[in-house]
């Protein structure tokens, strides 16, 4: 049996990733207290292959090493995936200023900025243990919807899942890659004015790329990085492994180079995803 266990801030998102669960086939259980989730993964342990159950700051243990144990005494037949979603601080402040919820922790007489601080150092034992994490704080409820989609389905096995995303350093780097590398140093069709409305996707800027031996010395010690860790990253038990590539505005090279890897590793394994972040926001692409 899989259990997906949903955990985040309150306004990041879980209540939408519970519906998308559910919508995937998921049996879903809102908001259990955590030290009840090993009796209820025995009770229905043999009724359903996929289970999701969504933990909200309220429903932790007091002590942080708690949690360990507590997740140590689930059936050694489950398959057990994390799921932590967040968002800035700021974002989580409007949303919930548009939506004029009350925060969990506002009872505890708290002004809602220092609940939201307080809740992120309470909610850290089950964010450092989380196998996916996605940042939400730029996403709205349907690309949220999609990106679980992406993430969850797109694990066909289990092995390790694989994303390689492009991004723009000018737009900030995505929160939850693993491992980043940065080609703004790479030659820039950006100031080709032939290429500069085009993207890594299209063939004059491969066509440009792959005729800089600087930028295949690039792919090819990338490539060798992550061939050397993998098997180490595998053995850890992680589910997911996200290497961004950034360049300036994520438009050329950085698409170039996370289509090139992500190509390689098709060839081999059947758990790889592909994500250009920019080229979603700007083009929807």
């Amino acid at each position: 049996m899989k259990l997906l266990v949903v955990s985040g801030r309150s306004g990041s998102g879980k209540s939408v990733a519970l519906r998308v669960m559910e919508d995937l086939g998921y049996y879903c259980v809102d908001n259990i207290p955590v030290n009840l989730l090993p009796t209820l993964a025995n009770a229905v342990m043999g009724q359903y292959e996929r289970v999701a159950v969504s933990i909200d700051v309220r429903n932790l243990p007091n002590e942080p090493e708690e949690l360990a144990e507590i997740l140590s005494y689930l059936p050694r037949k489950l398959e057990l995936t994390i799921l932590y979603l967040d968002a800035d601080h700021t974002t989580l402040i409007k949303r919930f200023s548009e939506t004029r919820r009350l925060h969990p922790l506002s009872h505890q007489a708290m002004s809602l900025d220092e609940a939201i601080s307080r809740e992120q150092q309470l909610l850290d034992p089950i964010a450092s243990r989380a196998d996916l994490y996605i940042d939400t704080t730029d996403l709205n409820v349907h690309q949220l919807a999609e990106v679980l989609r992406e993430r969850i389905l797109g694990q066909k096995t289990g092995r390790l899942v694989i994303l390689f995303e492009s991004f723009g350093f000018k737009y900030g780097i995505p929160k939850d890659a693993d491992f980043v590398f940065d080609a703004r140093f790479l030659p820039n069709p950006h100031w080709e004015p032939e290429l500069k409305p085009l993207t890594g996707l299209d063939q004059p800027v491969k066509d440009y790329l792959a005729a800089e031996a600087i930028v295949g010395k690039y792919i090819w010690q990338i490539n060798s990085f992550i061939s050397s860790w993998l098997p180490h990253l595998e053995r850890n038990s992680r589910s997911y492994l996200t290497i961004a590539i950034g360049c300036t505005g994520g438009q050329h090279r950085s698409v170039y180079i996370a289509e090139s890897l992500a190509e390689s590793y098709r060839s081999q394994r059947d758990d790889v995803q592909i994500r250009h972040r920019e080229l979603k926001r700007h083009h929807g692409r």
